[in-house]
């Protein structure tokens, strides 16, 4: 049999550079680099306007870009959304009353005249009190998804010994899949521009639930051979669920990362950063529910941490007795 839990220490080294990696990405202060620190808020964080356009001739994005620089908003983002279709997301647009012309209406003039007849335009202006809010409200949603697992899961496996193991442990996954995927979109928003929006959260609570899914499948078998053979080791236990799980969660990971493949490559610019979010997410907690949230019961039974405290401390009281002598 594979000893997959054996190798608990090579996982969590792996997991702890690529942490890193995303922290570093996260937190960098923009004086180190020409580029921000941090992810590249979208419209739906920062406040903005957002305009949504048909011609009725096909168009360039790049064409649509350079007018919108050359009328003065050189921050535009631009994103096709079919062949004659596209969305234009820029800083808040004022919106004049009485007869003088708004920014909205000189923008749409200059792009019939430059580039083709618009059939429709729809306008929509976040503000940033609004933005504010959708933040706020993402942080609460994330919190309150965490909460209602760990009960969840501390309930589901009342019958365990140490059920609130369980819940913990799939917490510890959880927040090691999304530091990982928002640093890895740190790192897109940094190299391509890629700005993280709405459907950014809808996409971590998306690879949140997929991830307590596919730990869950894990640790029910664990669950179920710690009371069927109790008189067995754990590390045992556990290594013989995962061996016995690990097909069902590959094949069940493969077959949407497929799916999620053809809509990537096939999909409209409007949906790929959720795709992006949902296909990493699906990388990320399928690896973290077999080597993180798994071996992290293996060491928490075994007391490993309170072993490496014990053995840094040894090392402290060995390194000023040697000073003193």
């Amino acid at each position: 049999m594979l000893d997959i839990v054996g190798k608990r220490g090579w996982y969590f080294l792996f997991s702890a550079i690529i942490i890193v990696i995303a922290l570093s990405s996260l937190i960098m202060p923009p004086g180190w680099s020409t580029l921000n620190s941090g992810l590249t808020p979208g419209i739906d964080f920062t406040s903005g306007s957002v305009l949504d356009v048909t011609f009725s001739e096909p168009v360039d994005q790049n064409l649509v870009y350079e007018e919108m620089k050359h009328l003065g908003h050189p921050e535009a983002l631009v994103q096709t959304t079919g062949a004659n279709s596209v969305i234009i997301r820029t800083k808040v647009l004022n919106e004049s009353e009485g007869s003088s012309e708004s920014e909205r209406q000189s923008i749409q003039r200059h792009l019939e005249k430059e580039i083709s007849p618009i059939d429709s335009l729809a306008f929509d202006s976040i503000s940033p009190i609004i933005a504010r809010e959708t933040i706020r409200n993402a942080v609460f949603a994330m919190l309150a998804a965490s909460v209602f697992i760990l009960l969840y899961i501390w309930y589901a496996f009342r019958r365990a010994p140490k059920a609130y193991r369980y819940g913990i442990s799939a917490i510890i996954a959880l927040v090691h899949d999304t530091i990982i995927i928002l640093g890895l979109f740190s790192i897109l928003g940094k190299t391509t521009g890629m700005e993280v929006n709405a459907t950014f959260i809808i996409g971590i609570l998306t690879v949140a639930g997929y991830s307590v899914n596919d730990t869950i499948v894990v640790f029910d078998r664990i669950r179920e051979n710690v009371i069927r053979h109790p008189e067995r080791e754990f590390t045992s236990l556990v290594n013989t669920s995962i061996v016995e799980t690990i097909g069902r969660s590959m094949n069940t990971s493969l077959t949407t990362f497929v799916v999620l493949l053809a809509l990537l490559l096939i999909g409209g610019d409007s949906i790929r950063g959720l795709i992006l979010v949902v296909a990493a997410g699906v990388i990320v907690g399928t690896y973290s529910s077999i080597f993180i949230a798994s071996q992290f019961l293996v060491i928490w039974d075994r007391k490993e941490f309170r072993s490496i405290f014990q053995l840094r401390k040894n090392r402290t009281e060995s390194s000023t007795s040697n000073s003193s002598a």
